[in-house]
């Protein structure tokens, strides 16, 4: 008698849960659709990203940390580090059903069926499936514990073009640790609590893009409460990190109450209604004042959040803690990243009228930090924000194309060089755009209007870090004013190189960046239009009078941000 044909995809359909990360619905598992692909410098940024945190971890959570490094080893095809990995998981945590599913996976691309087989195996056991053997434990917990480890993985997915997916990833991850404390009741509260700082962390994620996106009151009002909830819980917590952090997270929380049109009812429920933001940074920064590396992570927070001055004080009380850069050449590198931006943030003012010249010193202290942390830790981060540096000092405030150091900017282009010989140099925008500027400046047009199109090549799609794109403009422009290319080149130039950006950036960054360049080059502008309209070229001309109407003020140009 013949056995009954098994559907194998109706049986997964039926399961609540499927172990593993590779069938997961992230960007991470799809042939990526970008004209470059850029999923390797993406995996690699994200992967030092896995590993800060992991140094943080010490609970079950390292296991949601360490099963994505798996991941991200073997679509980097490291495929036997991902399979070491996933080994030395299942020898710590031999119950971990992600670690057995994925190392089947992994096994199954090195084609050895017979380790396939026996994973297959040993997580149909562990799952309670198709045996009366039933193993020792609870398989509701290790359900639990699989489901929260890949609720985690959606917040490190790569690829992202929208604001629709970005929010559809974190939706997913909140999902499935939904899902995780159904099954995990069981499971102890001070586990629980990593879960819910987990979850708070991509709650206030989300937040901030539907606050960016119009404020929908009734979308962001029951997760607002929510995420007051889980922090309420994760202040109890026994470990420093997530307390400290919770208390800077409620911080960012009650700063954005005035968002609302009438107080969130968490707020009360939770017994912070009278509570400051301020109080709670504080509480952040007093629970840390004698761990360097949370103090170093409540820096990052405040230096993203824009608090300049308390981001400089928290980098300096670590630094007092901790002093040698051996030991913690992070905080260096952090308060130099903090004096750059407050050295740009002044020059920013005084070019608007509201302050004096920017302090130089800033510059010189950030340039002292980092050639502490050059002797003990050389990197591309060090470099880059070196080669920085140093670009400032050999430019005039003012006019950034008035050459006032040479030697500070042929040193700005060594840095960059040398940046550039490390694994990622050559595939950050960032380092594109500054060695343009370099080039511009030492009149080297046509090398800077090569790093200025790279740049835009390698920035991602929705980006708004659009600096590249006018440095490019306007160099074509310059070129052109100077005689040194021909209407029809710069028709074409400009053609191309505006149509790749509208593919590349938000509508209206594209706007204000146009404007800029119309008002410093009217007069080639005016020229290129005429010359578009005679050949019946009439839509890019349409976009630069268009621009003309923009209204400026809507939104600022920002300088690039590192993707460090």
């Amino acid at each position: 008698m013949e056995e009954p044909e098994v559907d194998i995809d109706m049986l997964i359909d039926e399961m609540d849960y499927i172990p593993g990360h590779f069938h997961l619905d992230m960007n991470l598992n799809f042939e990526t659709s970008s004209p470059m692909n850029f999923q390797g410098r993406d995996l690699k940024l994200k992967r030092e990203s896995l590993n800060y945190e992991l140094e943080f971890e010490t609970g079950s959570q390292q296991f949601a940390i360490r099963n994505l490094l798996g991941v991200f080893s073997f679509y980097l095809e490291d495929v036997e580090h991902a399979k070491e990995i996933f080994l030395h998981i299942i020898q710590e945590d031999w119950e971990n059903l992600n670690a057995w599913a994925n190392l089947a996976y992994v096994y199954d691309r090195l084609n050895n069926e017979q380790e396939v087989a026996e994973c297959t195996r040993r997580l149909s056991h562990l799952m309670g499936l198709g045996s009366d053997d039933k193993p020792p434990g609870d398989p509701q917990l290790r359900a639990a514990r699989c489901l929260a480890e890949q609720g985690y993985a959606y917040a490190f997915d790569v690829g992202l073009r929208s604001e629709e997916e970005k929010l559809g990833k974190l939706t997913a991850g909140l999902a499935l640790y939904g899902k995780a404390l159904a099954y995990g009741k069981q499971i102890l509260l001070e586990e629980k609590r990593s879960w819910y700082f987990t979850m708070a962390t991509l709650h206030i994620r989300l937040d901030g893009m539907w606050l960016n996106n119009g404020n929908d009151e009734d979308k962001r009002l029951p997760a607002f409460n929510r995420t007051l909830v889980l922090l309420q819980q994760v202040l109890k917590s026994s470990n420093l990190n997530y307390k400290a952090l919770s208390w800077c997270y409620l911080g960012i929380l009650l700063e954005r109450k005035e968002t609302f049109s009438t107080t969130p009812m968490g707020l009360h429920d939770c017994s912070y209604s009278e509570k400051g933001s301020l109080d709670c940074f504080g509480k952040a920064i007093e629970i840390a004042k004698d761990n360097p590396p949370v103090l170093n992570r409540l820096a990052k927070i405040f230096h993203f959040l824009g608090k300049q001055e308390m981001a400089m004080a928290v980098c300096n009380m670590a630094l007092d803690a901790l002093p040698d850069p051996v030991l913690n050449w992070q905080a260096y590198c952090m308060r130099a990243k903090i004096l750059i931006k407050l050295y740009l943030r002044d020059l920013e003012r005084v070019k608007m009228g509201l302050g004096g010249m920017p302090d130089q010193k800033n510059l010189s202290d950030a340039k002292t930090d980092l050639e502490s942390v050059m002797e003990v830790h050389p990197c591309l981060k060090t470099y880059l924000d070196l080669g920085q540096i140093y670009y400032y000092m050999a430019v005039d405030a003012m006019q950034e194309l008035l050459l006032v150091d040479e030697n500070a900017l042929n040193t700005a282009l060594v840095f960059f060089a040398k940046a550039m010989e490390l694994d990622l140099g050559n595939v950050l925008p960032e380092i594109q755009l500054l060695r343009g500027k370099c080039l511009r400046i030492k009149n080297e047009e046509l090398n800077a209007i090569k790093c200025f199109k790279r740049a835009i090549e390698l920035d991602d799609v929705g980006s708004v870090y659009t600096e590249s794109f006018r440095c490019l403009m306007e160099t074509l422009l310059n070129l052109f004013s100077q005689k040194r290319m021909n209407t029809e080149m710069l028709m074409q130039e400009v053609e191309l190189w505006v149509k790749k950006a509208e593919e590349k950036y938000p509508k209206q960054r594209l706007q204000l960046e146009l404007k800029l360049v119309c008002r410093h080059y009217t007069t080639e502008v005016l020229e290129l239009s005429k010359a578009m309209v005679a050949r019946g070229k009439t839509e890019l001309v349409k976009l630069l009078f268009e621009t003309m109407k923009c209204d400026f003020n809507k939104g600022k140009l920002n300088e690039r941000s590192l993707s460090f």
